[in-house]
């Protein structure tokens, strides 16, 4: 009788609006996996956090098939709210199939609100229907009881400039907030005192965790922004989404930078101290549909129609059976991807 090896993995998960539909799909395909491949640690930062604390509540409740409904329950009630949005695809995007909202008049009056008022003055009452749903769904303590996973939440601080990484003991319904706060469109989230913002400035996601936290050498990246975007933007829409995406990608790219350096120096031997023994050579792993995600402009981010999201995880499923199919045998042994070619 053949017996399946059992594979053990880290995630990555970065964050991106309502583009973290392509991550629900691609832990829906994983979580098929259980019986071959455990996920050891989650590193996330928005969206991706939100993914994460929502597969560990699911799995806490319900093995694997639980986290694959509870997936779903936060996804669905998120598309649910996408009526009370303004920003809307024009009927002329809907006849021909564009998820954008670059075109919407809701989107552009959004995006000149935001440049002209903050939070504070638009929405000093604070509602987040958002907010809501979260409230409603997550349950901290079953999501800090599973202790078959390793939870890392990345925010912001506003006042350093600096990530924090959250523990899964630490997580809240605030911490989650906080990760996925868009300084544009949100309030800064107070934790112990301090204001937080999005954690894509300074960790999207952040890798470090993973490394000394988790016994896996293996990182699967789940990647929604694209690291390179042909051609020069050229209108002010266009151009903030370029900014945004080179900054939510900076500090990956560090992270990144200094994996390789280490790789290399294991590598050629260059490590024989007393300390080296410290040091892990990371397999490092990508899962993404980079071809797909360029379609998509800045705007579509806050794009929270069902059918959109819908799209999104067929293409995150499909994007994750691909990469399954291509590197299972990678998994343990060694990076299914040239990172100086990707990253550096």
């Amino acid at each position: 009788m053949l017996i399946k090896k059992t594979k053990t993995i880290n995630l990555a998960l970065q964050g991106g609006g309502s583009h973290g539909a392509f991550t629900w799909g691609v832990l829906n395909r994983l979580l098929e996996e259980n019986s071959r491949l455990q996920i050891e640690g989650i590193s996330g930062t928005s969206a991706g956090a939100l993914n994460a604390a929502m597969m560990l509540q699911g799995y806490e409740q319900g093995g694997a098939s639980g986290a694959i409904k509870m997936l779903d329950q936060f996804w669905y009630r998120l598309g649910g709210l996408s009526v009370f949005g303004v920003s809307q695809r024009s009927f002329f995007d809907q006849m021909m199939g564009n998820w954008n909202t670059d075109s919407s008049i809701g989107a552009m009056m959004l995006d000149s609100m935001g440049m002209m008022f903050s939070p504070h003055q638009v929405n000093p009452l604070r509602l987040n229907p958002f907010r809501d749903l979260l409230n409603e769904l997550f349950d901290i303590d079953v999501v800090r009881n599973c202790a078959l996973f390793k939870l890392f939440v990345s925010a912001t601080n506003v006042e350093t400039g600096r990530v924090r990484v959250f523990s899964r003991d630490e997580i809240t319904a605030d911490v989650l907030m906080a990760s996925a706060c868009l300084p544009f469109a949100f309030h800064a989230v107070m934790i112990d005192g301090e204001p937080y913002w999005d954690g894509g400035y300074s960790g999207n996601p952040a890798i470090f965790p993973l490394i000394y936290h988790c016994q896996s050498q293996d990182v699967a990246i789940v990647q929604l922004i694209p690291m390179s975007r042909p051609g020069t933007p050229d209108s002010p829409t266009e151009i903030i989404n370029r900014f945004d995406e080179i900054s939510f990608n900076s500090s990956l790219i560090s992270e990144i930078r200094a994996i390789d350096f280490v790789r290399k120096l294991i590598d050629e031997d260059h490590l024989k101290s007393e300390n080296s023994k410290h040091y892990k050579r990371m397999n490092m792993h990508v899962i993404k549909d980079e071809p797909q995600m360029l379609e998509f402009g800045s705007n579509s981010r806050a794009n929270t129609d069902l059918d959109f999201l819908l799209h999104l995880k067929k293409l995150g499923y499909a994007a994750a059976d691909r990469w399954l199919e291509e590197n299972w045998d990678s998994i343990g042994e060694r990076s299914s991807v040239d990172l100086k070619e990707m990253f550096l």
